[in-house]
C-alpha cells in the first residue's frame, strides 16, 4: 500500500468521524427539544452526558488533524480538507453547546407554569436539525450544490425567531407579575435564540463543504 493510499484512507476516516460527531450533535438537539417539550429533567441529564461526548469528539478529531499535518506531506487539496474539518468540528461542538443551553432552561421553566408557549419553537428545532442533516449529507456525498441550499433556509429560521420574540414580548406586557413574566419570557426566548444560533452554525458547516469542493464560501 502506497503512502498516498494510506493518506487517503486517513482522510476518509477523518470524514467518517466528523459525520459521526454531527450525528451525535443532531441527537443531542433532539434530546434537548424533547426535554423542553415535556419539561423532562431526566432528559436534561442525557443532554449533558451527550455534550461531554461531543466535546471529546472535537478534541480527538483536532488531534488527528494536527497529526496528519505534522507527520504527512499533505498536498494543497489535502490541506483544504483538513483545515475545513478543523473548522467544522469547532462549529459542531458549539452546536452541542446550543443544545445544552436549551436543556439548561428546562428546570427553570418547570417552576414557571405560567409562561409563553410559542408554537414556532418545536418546528424551528426540527428545521435547524434538518439543515444540519442536509449539510452532513452534502459532506458525505461531496455534493456542493446540496450544501449551497442550506444557507437560504436560514431566513425561515430568522422569521420564526421573530414570531417567537413578538409573542414573548406580548406575554410580558400582558402579565401582572412583571418579574415573574420577565423571567419566564427570557427563558423561552433563550430557547429560540439557541435554535437560531444552531441554524447559523449549520450554515457554517455547509459552507465548509462548499470550500472543500473548491467553491467560494
Amino acid at each position: 500500500m502506497t503512502l498516498r493510499v494510506r493518506f487517503d484512507q486517513a482522510l476518509n476516516h477523518l470524514r467518517d468521524d466528523i459525520l459521526m460527531m454531527g450525528s451525535r450533535v443532531e441527537e443531542e438537539m433532539n434530546l434537548a427539544l424533547a426535554a423542553y417539550k415535556h419539561l423532562d429533567v431526566k432528559r436534561v441529564e442525557q443532554v449533558q452526558a451527550a455534550d461531554k461526548i461531543v466535546n471529546q469528539n472535537r478534541a480527538d478529531i483536532e488531534e488527528r488533524c494536527f497529526t496528519l499535518i505534522s507527520t504527512q506531506q499533505p498536498a494543497a487539496r489535502d490541506l483544504r480538507q483538513i483545515f475545513a474539518a478543523m473548522s467544522m468540528v469547532v462549529d459542531l461542538e458549539r452546536m452541542g453547546d446550543q443544545a445544552k443551553g436549551i436543556a439548561k432552561v428546562v428546570p427553570h421553566l418547570v417552576t414557571h407554569p405560567n409562561r409563553p408557549h410559542p408554537p414556532e419553537l418545536l418546528p424551528m428545532g426540527e428545521k435547524v436539525n434538518a439543515m444540519l442533516r442536509q449539510a452532513l449529507n452534502a459532506y458525505a456525498t461531496d455534493d456542493a450544490a446540496l450544501a449551497a441550499q442550506v444557507g437560504p433556509q436560514d431566513e425561515e429560521v430568522d422569521l420564526l425567531l421573530g414570531q417567537v420574540f413578538t409573542q414573548v414580548m406580548e406575554f410580558m406586557v400582558m402579565e401582572a407579575d412583571v418579574v415573574d413574566s420577565a423571567e419566564a419570557g427570557y427563558s423561552v426566548l433563550r430557547v429560540g435564540r439557541e435554535l437560531e444560533r444552531y441554524g447559523d452554525l449549520s450554515v457554517n458547516v455547509a459552507d465548509r463543504v462548499v470550500y472543500i469542493l473548491g467553491g467560494v464560501s
